[in-house]
């Protein structure tokens, strides 16, 4: 899953929900029972996500929705440190985003 983003510092949760596909209530959910989730929060209690969070989101979401992971699995995956593992996944994404941006200019030629 290819997340389409603007190139910012921080996102809103609403901004991160609808690029996910998922309802603001999931994100919450996950901030709760994931500890690599630490959205900066202001004086309203508003989240703010950097960049980081949402690597760790798009890790989450690809263990829980995509490889079918439980909760708790995928809690002791992050927590065992599969370092190897996130970092096939980053390339993974890296590359589609690579196929994304190339099927784009394919389809303006």
């Amino acid at each position: 899953m290819h997340i389409e983003l603007p190139e910012k510092r921080y996102y809103r949760i609403g901004e991160v929900a609808k690029a996910f596909n998922v309802n603001t209530s999931l994100i919450r959910f996950w901030e709760r029972e994931f500890d690599v989730l630490k959205p900066k929060k202001n004086a309203k209690g508003n989240r703010k996500f950097t960049q980081e969070d949402i690597k760790n989101l798009q890790f989450i979401y690809h263990l829980v929705k995509e490889r079918g992971f439980t909760l708790e699995g995928a809690k002791t995956h992050l927590k065992e440190g599969k370092k190897e593992t996130l970092n096939n996944f980053e390339i993974i994404r890296k590359l589609e985003g690579i196929k994304t941006q190339l099927k784009k200019i394919k389809n303006q030629l």
